[in-house]
């Protein structure tokens, strides 16, 4: 994919979000301006931004124990994510591949759209907005996508502040429910302090993978892998706010 002007100069930001996102200058932060360290450890925490209930049986009234690993191996950080869902593996693959929608359900994303497609090769475009405590940062990301026989999903950015970048993530049935897997490692520009850069992509990736699950599950409840009405309906509105 390549930028228009105006998602250039949305993109020039100080950090970046989740898994695959471009950064830009001007982050907001009040009240004072943010000191090195704070950059890093934001742009690490930014970094996790792209990527990402009950039921009405025993299975689906217990909630999802995810399980997020963050370490950093000399200048890569590595994220790994390991979850059991209460759900058929088809409505995790739905989820996790519904990238039209996505803004409808993972509340760090403005906007979510795929701008090709080519068999099971995608090209995906996300903006969003990553907030905490009194840090705030817009996020901008290309991603290579490829789909894998409904098992896994791979991708790598195309654009963004890394020396390098790549992730998989695999769906697999686990009885009556779903494992997913998570794998991702990228080299920041930007140096990631050990302690508090972890931390906050910790955080960040569980509350994502929170919402995701949350998506799962209400389909699954509905016996329906597309998107609900107010789900589309939300995903929209974030969209047209965003252009």
């Amino acid at each position: 994919m390549t930028m228009t002007a105006s998602h250039a100069a949305r993109s020039r930001l100080v950090c970046e979000g989740h898994h695959a996102v471009e950064p830009g200058r001007g982050a907001s932060i009040a009240p004072r301006a943010m000191s090195l360290p704070w950059r890093a450890a934001a742009l690490a925490w930014q970094a996790t931004a792209l990527w990402l209930a009950t039921g009405t049986s025993p299975a689906l009234a217990q909630p999802a124990a995810i399980d997020v690993r963050v370490e950093k191996r000399g200048e890569m950080v590595v994220v790994d994510v390991d979850v059991v869902v209460p759900t058929e593996p088809r409505f995790a693959w739905a989820v996790l591949t519904d990238y039209d929608h996505m803004a409808g359900y993972v509340s760090v994303l403005k906007s979510s759209k795929v701008l090709k497609r080519d068999g099971n090769h995608w090209q995906v475009e996300q903006m969003g907005e990553a907030k905490r405590a009194f840090l705030k940062f817009n996020f901008y990301s290309l991603r290579a996508v490829e789909l894998v026989s409904g098992r896994e999903i791979k991708s790598h950015l195309i654009s963004g502040d890394f020396k390098s970048y790549q992730f998989a993530t695999t769906v697999k049935a686990q009885g009556a429910q779903t494992q997913i897997t998570h794998h991702g490692e990228y080299v920041p520009l930007t140096w990631v302090p050990p302690g508090v850069g972890p931390a906050l992509i910790r955080a960040e990736t569980h509350k994502q993978f929170e919402e995701m699950i949350a998506e799962m599950v209400s389909r699954s409840r509905s016996g329906v892998t597309s998107v609900s009405p107010a789900t589309a309906a939300s995903a929209a509105a974030r969209q047209a706010s965003a252009e």
